[in-house]
C-alpha cells in the first residue's frame, strides 16, 4: 500500500508518425512520479518534452500505451467514459489560456454552476456554492452575473481556478496556468494557488516550462527531457544543487527576481 494520492509508474505514450509508414513517435518513455496528499509536484521541461502529455494521460485525454496511473489506490489508465465522469469529482484541471477556456456566451455564474449541476447539486445550494467559489478566488459576488469579456486575463484565470475547485477535488492538474499572464499577475495567481492549497489540502500536479515558477510553487520537482525524467527531488535541493546538466541549463535560463526589487516579476522566494 502507498500513501501517495497519484502514482504513475513506467508510463509510455506514443502517437502515430506523420505519413503512412512513419514509425510511431514515443512521447513518454517510461515516466514514473508520484504526488502526495496536500503537496504540489512541479513538472518542468522545455516545449516538446512531454510534460503536458503526462497531465493529459492522468486526465484520460490521451491513450496510455503501457504503464500504470493509480489515483487514490485505483488504476485509472484505462478507465471508461462513465468512470472518468465519476472521477471528475476528485480530479480536475486548470488549462493554460484563460481566454479560450471559458465559454464567452455564458455568465461566470453559469460556468461555475455547470459542474455542480452535473453532479446533482441544484437550486439554492448551487448558487451558494458559486458565491463561495468567487469569494475563495477573491472575486466580487456580482462577478457571477458578468461575461468573461468583462474580466482581465488574470481574473479569467481566477474563474478557471474556481471552476476547477467547484467539486472540491483532491488533485488538480495545472497545465501552464500562468504562462499566458504578465509577470505581476503570475505572482498573484501563484500566491492564490498556495493559499487555496493551505485552506483545502488539495494536491497540484503543476506543469510549466519555467523553472522560476516551479521554484516558487512546488514542494518537489521532476525535470523532464525528451520524454524521460532526468532529475527529481525536493525543490530546494534540486534548484540549489542540481545534479543533471539539463537542470542546470534550465536554472541558468530562469529569472531570479526577488520581492521588493520593483520589477514585478515572479518572486524567487517560495510563497508558502
Amino acid at each position: 500500500m502507498t500513501d501517495n494520492l497519484l502514482d504513475v509508474r513506467d508510463l509510455r505514450v506514443s502517437f502515430p508518425g506523420k505519413g503512412w509508414r512513419a514509425p510511431r513517435n514515443e512521447v513518454l518513455k517510461g515516466v514514473s512520479l508520484f504526488v502526495r496528499p496536500g503537496e504540489t509536484l512541479g513538472l518542468v521541461g522545455e516545449s516538446g518534452s512531454g510534460k503536458t502529455t503526462i497531465g493529459r494521460a492522468v486526465l484520460g485525454l490521451v491513450p496510455v500505451q503501457s504503464g500504470t496511473v493509480t489515483f487514490a489506490g485505483e488504476s485509472i489508465e484505462h478507465a471508461d467514459r462513465a468512470r472518468r465522469r465519476a472521477l471528475g469529482r476528485h480530479l480536475q484541471v486548470i488549462f493554460q489560456d484563460p481566454y479560450t477556456s471559458l465559454n464567452p456566451a455564458r455568465t461566470i455564474g453559469d460556468t461555475l454552476a455547470e459542474p455542480l449541476y452535473g453532479q446533482g447539486v441544484g437550486g439554492r445550494e448551487a448558487r451558494d456554492r458559486v458565491g463561495q467559489l468567487l469569494e475563495r478566488v477573491h472575486l466580487p459576488p456580482d462577478a457571477a452575473d458578468r461575461l468573461p469579456r468583462e474580466f482581465s486575463g488574470g481574473q479569467r484565470q481566477r474563474v478557471a481556478i474556481a471552476r476547477a475547485l467547484a467539486l472540491r477535488p483532491r488533485l488538480v492538474v495545472c497545465d501552464e496556468p500562468v504562462s499566458a499572464l504578465d509577470l505581476t499577475t503570475q505572482r498573484t495567481v501563484l500566491e492564490l494557488l498556495a493559499e487555496i492549497q493551505e485552506q483545502t489540502g488539495v494536491s497540484f500536479l503543476f506543469v510549466s516550462h519555467d523553472l522560476a515558477v516551479i521554484r516558487v510553487v512546488s514542494h518537489r520537482v521532476a525535470v523532464l527531457r525528451h520524454g524521460e525524467i532526468v532529475e527529481t527531488g525536493d525543490t530546494a535541493d534540486v534548484t540549489a544543487r542540481p545534479q543533471h546538466e539539463y537542470t542546470r541549463e534550465l536554472l541558468s535560463a530562469a529569472p531570479t527576481v526577488r520581492r521588493g526589487d520593483g520589477s514585478g516579476g515572479v518572486a524567487e522566494a517560495s510563497v508558502r
